[in-house]
C-alpha cells in the first residue's frame, strides 16, 4: 500500500509548475562556494542527512519528555534546538533537490511540504509552552512529531528506492575486472573531444589531449549517471551536462558540486596503436607506483 502511495507521488505532474519554479530560485540563490559547502562535497556524500539529525533528534526526544510528568520547560528547550537546526537542513536539503531528476522533485516537494507543517506545528507548541498553555504545546508537539515522521518516510523512499544522493558510480570497481582492456586505436580519438567506449558493458570517457596523453573515466556521473561523453571540457576538466559537476580528468576528483563522490579512473597506455585502459588501482596510486613500470612489462602513456 504504502510503496504504491510513493509510487503514485513521483508520476504526479500537478505541481510540476511549482518545482520549475522553486529550482529556478533555489538555483538563483547567490550562494557561490556555499554550495558546495552545502552539497556535502567536502564530506564525500551528501551533508543534509547528518544536518537532520539535530531537529529529529531534539524533538523526538522533546515527545519522549513531554510524555513524563513535570518536564515541560526541558522539552520546550528542545523544541526550540530543533527549529533552530531546521533552517540549515532545509538550505542544504532544498540545494540538492533542485539537481534532482523530476521524478525525486515530486517526491521531494512533498517531503518538503511535511517538514515545512512539522515546523509550523512545533513553533506553534513552543508559542503555547512559553504562554504557559502546556497541554497545547503538547499536543501540537506530538501532531509536528507526525509530520517528522512523513517527511523522514518521504525521504528513505528519496534515498533507498529512488537513489538520489547516492553514488551512482560506486559499482564501476566491482563491475570492471582486472587487467588491461583494448578500446580502439589511436585514430579513433581525435583530440579535445570526449569519446565513450565501454569496459565490460561499463560506459568509459576517453579524452585525448593535443600532446597525444589520454585520460579515461567512468563515463556515466557519479551524481545521477548523467553521460559525462556529451559533457564540455575546459582546463584539464569535463563538465557533466546534465547538473554541471566538474570532474577532473586527471584523477576524476571532483572539483564542483552537486556530485559528493569522484568518478573512477582509469589508466591508459598505448600498445600497437591501440588505447587500452585499466581501472586504477587506489593502492597502487598512494603507492606511487606509476603504470607502465617494470611491473606492468609495457610502456604506458
Amino acid at each position: 500500500m504504502v510503496p504504491r502511495l510513493l509510487d503514485s507521488v513521483e508520476r504526479r505532474p500537478s505541481g510540476d509548475a511549482v518545482i520549475d519554479a522553486l529550482g529556478r530560485g533555489v538555483r538563483a540563490l547567490p550562494l557561490r562556494g556555499v554550495r558546495d559547502l552545502l552539497h556535502g562535497r567536502w564530506l564525500g556524500h551528501p551533508v543534509h542527512p547528518l544536518l537532520v539529525q539535530v531537529p529529529v533528534g531534539s524533538w523526538l526526544s522533546a515527545a519522549v519528555l513531554d510524555l513524563r510528568p513535570g518536564r515541560a520547560r526541558e522539552a520546550g528547550s528542545l523544541i526550540a534546538v530543533g527549529l533552530a537546526a531546521a533552517a540549515p537542513a532545509a538550505l542544504a536539503g532544498a540545494v540538492d533537490w533542485a539537481e534532482l531528476h523530476r521524478r525525486q522533485q515530486r517526491v521531494g516537494l512533498v517531503h518538503a511540504l511535511a517538514n515545512t507543517a512539522a515546523v509550523g506545528l512545533y513553533a506553534a507548541s513552543l508559542a503555547c509552552r512559553v504562554q504557559g498553555r502546556t497541554k497545547a504545546g503538547r499536543g501540537l508537539g506530538f501532531l509536528g512529531l507526525t509530520a517528522v515522521a512523513t517527511g523522514g518516510l518521504l525521504g528513505g523512499h528519496l534515498a533507498y528506492r529512488q537513489a538520489a544522493g547516492a553514488n551512482h558510480a560506486e559499482e564501476v570497481p566491482q563491475v570492471v575486472s582486472a587487467g588491461w582492456h583494448r578500446i580502439g586505436s589511436v585514430a579513433e580519438f581525435p583530440a579535445g573531444r570526449p569519446a565513450r567506449r565501454a569496459v565490460d558493458d561499463v560506459p568509459v570517457l576517453v579524452v585525448r589531449e593535443a600532446d597525444g596523453t589520454f585520460h579515461a573515466l567512468a563515463e556515466r556521473c557519479s551524481h545521477l549517471a548523467g553521460p559525462l561523453s556529451e559533457g564540455t571540457l575546459d582546463g584539464g576538466c569535463v563538465r557533466c551536462p546534465w547538473h554541471g559537476s566538474v570532474f577532473r580528468l586527471s584523477d576524476g576528483w571532483n572539483v564542483h558540486g552537486p556530485a559528493t563522490s569522484p568518478q573512477p579512473v582509469f589508466d591508459t597506455r598505448v600498445v600497437d596503436g591501440h588505447l587500452e585502459v585499466r581501472l586504477r588501482d587506489p593502492d597502487q596510486a598512494e603507492s606511487g607506483r606509476e603504470p607502465g613500470s617494470a611491473e606492468d612489462d609495457t610502456t604506458a602513456q
